[in-house]
Order: C-alpha cells, then structure tokens, then sequence
C-alpha cells in the first residue's frame, strides 16, 4: 500500500518514523520510508492551515496514494478526552472562517458566501465518510474537532466558540488535510493525541511526550494492520 503521512512537525511523529525504514528524500518536505509492507511518504508540512493545505495539495495532485494519515496533536474542550488520549477527527470545521458583527460571529455559511452542502462542506462541516478499515482507527473516539489559526486560551473566546460549534477538539492543520483530500476524492483519516486541555495557556499541565508517544504507538498499530 502507498501511504501519504501528514504532520504538522518532526517531532510529532518521531515515534513513528523511528519504526520505519528511511529510504531516501522525495522532495524538500517529503522523505519516503518503508515498513508493515508499506511505502509511505512522511510528508511536514509546517505549522498552520496555508502550509498544510499548499503542500498537501502538492503531494496528491503529484502522486496517488491509497490512503492519507494526517497525525498530530491536539488540545481537548471535553474533559473526558484527558491528555495522552488518541482520537478519529471525523468532521472538522474552519472556526474563524467568517466576520464579526459587533458581538456576534458570522460563519461564512451564515454571511452566504458558501452553501452549508457546497463541496466539501456537508452541513457546514468537513466530514470523512469513508475512513480505511482498521480495528485500532475503529476503537479510537470518533470526536468533532476545529481548525483555528489562534489557539484558544482565553475564557471568553473559549465559552464562545463553544457555543457556536461544540467541538471536542482543536488543532491548526486538521481541516485544511481534509479540504484537500475530499477535494481530491482520496480516502483518508485525521488521527491526533490530546497534548492538553484547552484553557487559560499552561505549559506546565501540557503531555507532550505522553501525547507523541500514544500517537506513536498508535499510527504503527494501524499500519500494521492495513
């Protein structure tokens, strides 16, 4: 199976390119590796929507992938979902895609600017509706997430955002992956570990490690399987 693996950073994924075997660069933000009977591109994206949308694009336009893995991690609005959890982003939403209108948020779908069902959206979201088929994917909580270019860290702007979408989750590059997937029609699974709860910013109650090394365990779990 040819596998594109997505991430943010390095060192999100070190774990699981630590199981790998190295096999040689592909481009500047692309190195291939094999292993579980796999090629697998690793594909860094950078930090942020513009930079994984651009080169996420890139790589599925230039090549055909049987599956895409966007991993990361991420931070938790629901307190059941601890840090070092690992979930299944099934839909996915841009939180700031939208105006203000003095003390309310306009969405773009409120404004008209785009249909709530205009491709990809459905229902306003980003949804995957065709994840591969992996009894470790299948055990994970499927959670509703946003994508934000400001992580949220402040009591007022986290009240209101979840009074406005629910979500479960928040990360900087998970819905761009899935724009550009469902826009190329390629079968794909955003995978994240909570690295810690979204509140007032504390480093010190954050789980990097716990979080990477879950992820890690994870993701090779899951190509093993495929």
């Amino acid at each position: 199976m040819r596998i594109l693996l997505v991430a943010a950073t390095a060192a999100e994924i070190g774990p699981v390119t630590a199981g790998l075997r190295r096999d040689g660069e592909r481009d500047l933000r692309t190195t291939r590796y094999g292993g579980a009977g796999h090629h697998v591109d690793v594909l860094v994206t950078g930090v942020g929507m513009v930079a994984t949308a651009t080169w996420c694009a890139q790589a599925l336009c230039r090549e055909r992938y049987d599956l895409a893995l966007n991993l990361g991690v991420c931070g938790s609005f629901d307190r059941s979902l601890t840090p070092g959890t690992v979930v299944h982003v099934v839909s996915d939403r841009i939180a700031e895609l939208g105006a203000e209108d003095d003390e309310t948020f306009l969405s773009i779908h409120e404004m008209h600017l785009l249909d709530e069902n205009e491709p990809p959206f459905l229902n306003g979201a980003l949804v995957n509706q065709s994840p591969p088929v992996s009894a470790t994917l299948a055990d994970l909580p499927a959670v509703s997430g946003i994508t934000v270019n400001t992580v949220h860290g402040r009591d007022q702007s986290i009240a209101a955002v979840t009074r406005r979408f629910a979500p479960q989750v928040e990360s900087m590059e998970g819905a761009a992956f899935m724009y550009a997937c469902l826009v190329q029609g390629q079968r794909f699974a955003q995978v994240r570990a909570v690295s810690n709860l979204v509140q007032r910013r504390n480093r010190e109650a954050w789980k990097m490690s716990e979080a990477v090394a879950s992820l890690g365990g994870t993701a090779l779990r899951m190509l093993s399987e495929l």
